[in-house]
């Protein structure tokens, strides 16, 4: 096996950008010549990558929709492969439908099946980019969990993907089909908070540098891919994987904690802020647009911000002790806060109904997370 660098950004150089065709001198990924071809009628042929706490919330919605076929899966942890394919097929087998479904270590084997026209992406945050990429090129549209990627340039190189293989990807969001997040955004948008002067998102803590301590390794974990283009210095603890057991069965106790640490992940700023700057940014209307500037912690700045073109400012900063996560829309006229637990406003009518159906803004949902 060839060493690795000795940082993250050489090791990611190393898979991303290297050669003058970026994200194309990857030598595994695979050529548009290999695209898929196209499966008889609408039915929609899934493989699932990454096989965690996360996949398997997906699996319960994905599986049940009609015209759908789920048909194989991949992780690098074998127990977690195990446990997809026995839930597939006990589904399957009440449902009295005869699927096959295989499982693989590598994700380049299940981008390899013709008959495959769709993956879902459920990898920790380092791979996203990767695999998506590399699921496009193969030919298969992609349901890609937030965040999208891990940097700001990988993010730049998948949506060139996707616009040169003209693939279909959709990102895993289920914030927007909150009808509390719903109704803060119509009262933004129809003028009844007047001109937003500023907005406060908060999200929690950033990431820090990884410090758990290195714990023996599954033997059926394969590490090395587990950590793809990070380096070899980080080790195994179980917090990055969470075990799981199939006699007795027990799921994962816990989410993944690779998403605290800066090497792997982007703290709660990526975690929750996929969800919550998505609300401000919804409500603004900027959803074709973005931020004009960042400014990050540090040099006597407290709190990150972004300013947007209209003068809006929006701050990563605590407004209500008793929340963790929320958003606060503060306009001339009025102001309102909302979290998935929590609505308050200025006025009384800025609150929302106790039932209320949105025909204009409305993701329609059925409570799962791609919806």
């Amino acid at each position: 096996m060839k060493k690795r660098g000795n940082s993250r950004s050489f090791s990611r150089r190393q898979f991303i950008g290297t050669t003058a065709a970026g994200l194309a001198g990857i030598s595994f990924m695979p050529s548009l010549s290999s695209c898929a071809k196209p499966v008889p009628g609408n039915e929609v042929t899934i493989g699932f990558i990454g096989l965690g706490q996360q996949a398997m919330y997906l699996l319960k919605g994905f599986i049940r929709l009609e015209g759908v076929k789920v048909v194989a899966g991949c992780d690098v942890y074998g127990i977690k492969r195990t446990r997809f394919e026995n839930r597939v097929n006990d589904y399957y087998a009440g449902q009295e439908k005869s699927v096959e479904v295989k499982t693989y270590e590598r994700f380049t084997d299940l981008l390899d099946r013709k008959d495959i026209n769709t993956v879902v992406i459920a990898t920790p945050d380092h791979w996203h980019a990767l695999i998506a990429v590399a699921a496009c090129r193969a030919g298969k549209d992609v349901y890609l969990e937030k965040p999208m990627t891990f940097t700001i340039r990988e993010g730049q190189e998948l949506v060139k993907t996707v616009r040169a293989t003209g693939r279909v990807l959709g990102l895993g969001s289920q914030q927007r089909s909150d009808a509390s997040f719903q109704h803060a955004v119509r009262m933004v948008q129809s003028g009844r908070l007047g001109k937003i002067e500023k907005i406060n998102a908060y999200v929690g803590a950033p990431p820090t540098p990884y410090n758990l301590p290195e714990e023996e390794l599954p033997s059926d974990l394969n590490w090395d891919l587990w950590l793809g283009p990070l380096p070899a210095s980080i080790h195994y603890n179980r917090e990055l994987n969470p075990p799981i057991t199939l006699d007795p069965p027990m799921d994962e106790e816990f989410w993944g904690g690779w998403r605290w640490y800066k090497e792997m992940g982007g703290g709660f700023t990526t975690d929750w802020g996929a969800h919550m700057f998505d609300i401000a940014q919804w409500g603004l209307g900027m959803d074709g647009s973005g931020p004009i500037e960042a400014s990050p912690i540090g040099d006597g700045t407290e709190f990150m911000s972004f300013r947007y073109e209209n003068g809006v400012i929006l701050t990563s900063e605590p407004f209500n002790e008793q929340l963790t996560k929320g958003v606060k829309f503060w306009g001339d006229q009025g102001w309102l806060e909302v979290s998935r637990e929590h609505f308050i406003a200025s006025d009384d009518t800025l609150l929302p109904p106790v039932t209320e159906v949105d025909d204009n803004v409305a993701y329609e949902t059925s409570g799962l997370h791609y919806q």
